[in-house]
């Protein structure tokens, strides 16, 4: 054996990505999607139930839950699963052109990853059982070992699973347009309780999110596939250099939203009380409105991506400076409105669905209100070069102290 064999594998001293090296598209869709996400759970917590949307609508809610339904609920997530996939790549290709070799970017992403399923463990059951911090830590280690390093090869049939949701979504169209044709019913709004959001104590809460946690994060394990088509784009740097791929952005943009506003009406008529129907026709109505949903992030995704295509060679302004300054810092942003909807909504905090006419719509206010004070403290951190605190601490955790 040579000398040479027997030296430890070099250490690769590059840290996490540097404000130089950062894409508009990828930070501005976090940070305005991330008011999606809080018009989403802020509904559901204040309604206590998934989707948030009001069972029993009236004058103007009808018409918001039509709106939640075709443009937010099942939407938003989607998309941070496209863009958690294309973040993948990314660091992966960060560490490389560092000089790592596949083992080292291997640790590194392992690493990071399983730091932030311990984030989903605390998350999920301190504060949200609806988190995605856990899942997506486990798809992020799943997907290192099994994907991440794989050649073109391999990575070509993620796209096909557009294909494979298309024709689910088809089949699922046709259900509901034979439940529609065989007479009407009168079924309830399909919605899952919420029992976590409901406790009349702290206790009594943690006590439902240690129930709820585990099976919602289990639920979305499958979304390790909207992950890899997330990191096919990634490896085409199709928001980093989005001139180069006009013509295939327009495409998905108006493709992929198209059919999430087509195959979501359904469920949005039925929400509103436009429609009545069956229990069977109003279950195949949800599942379609949720399968369309991932071609309605990727409608969003592409969007972000012409929009920072238009915004280039321009100076940044304010609000496209402070809403990509919240998406770099998004997941304090995500674990601050949690902590929000807690103090705002809980029977044993604040309780201010109880106190208002329309929980709905004081949710949606609420909402507003906070992801606005999201962005404007991101813009100031921006301002004065500080880091969020979440992604300060885990990358401390995945990449160690600077020396």
């Amino acid at each position: 054996m040579t000398a040479q064999a027997t030296l430890p594998e070099p250490r690769i001293r590059r840290g996490p990505v540097r404000a130089a090296e950062r894409a508009l598209a990828p930070d501005l869709a976090r940070g305005a999607m991330l008011l999606f996400i809080a018009l989403a759970n802020s509904a559901g917590y204040f309604l206590a139930s998934a989707p948030g949307v009001e069972t029993d609508p009236r004058g103007f809610e009808r018409f918001y839950n039509f709106f939640m339904v075709e443009f937010i609920h099942a939407r938003a997530f989607p998309l941070f699963a496209l863009m958690f996939g294309y973040g993948l790549v990314q660091l992966a290709r960060r560490q490389e052109e560092a000089g790592a070799t596949p083992g080292q970017v291997r640790r590194v992403l392992l690493r990071r990853n399983a730091w932030l399923f311990v984030f989903g463990i605390a998350h999920g059951l301190l504060l949200y059982s609806g988190d995605f911090l856990g899942a997506y830590g486990l798809i992020g280690i799943a997907f290192t070992l099994l994907l991440l390093q794989r050649s073109d090869r391999v990575h070509r049939f993620a796209p096909w699973y557009l294909a494979i949701g298309g024709l689910y979504t088809l089949v699922l169209g046709a259900l509901v347009a034979v439940g529609r044709g065989s007479g009407s019913g009168d079924a309830a709004i399909p919605v899952s309780p919420f029992p976590s959001v409901e406790a009349t104590t702290y206790l009594a809460s943690l006590g439902e999110r240690l129930a709820e946690w585990p099976v919602h994060t289990a639920t979305l394990l499958p979304m390790i596939l909207m992950v890899w088509v997330g990191a096919w784009a990634g490896r085409r740097r199709l928001l980093e250099t989005p001139e180069r791929h006009l013509p295939l952005l327009r495409s998905a943009a108006i493709g992929g939203l198209a059919v999430a506003v087509l195959a979501g009406m359904p469920m949005a008529l039925l929400s509103g009380g436009f429609l009545r129907v069956d229990e069977g026709t109003a279950a195949s109505m949800k599942m379609l409105y949720e399968t369309s949903g991932f071609f309605g992030g990727i409608g969003y995704a592409a969007l972000f991506g012409l929009l920072a295509h238009a915004l280039s060679g321009r100076p940044a302004g304010l609000v496209v400076t402070a809403v990509s300054a919240l998406g770099q810092r998004s997941l304090s942003g995500y674990l601050f409105q949690s902590v929000a909807w807690m103090v705002l909504a809980t029977p044993f905090m604040l309780a201010l669905d109880e106190r208002a006419g329309s929980p709905l719509l004081v949710s949606q206010a609420c909402a507003l209100a906070v992801w606005v004070l999201t962005v404007a403290a991101a813009y100031l951190a921006h301002r004065r070069g500080y880091r969020g605190p979440a992604e300060t601490l885990l990358r401390r955790l995945a990449y160690g102290r600077k020396r």
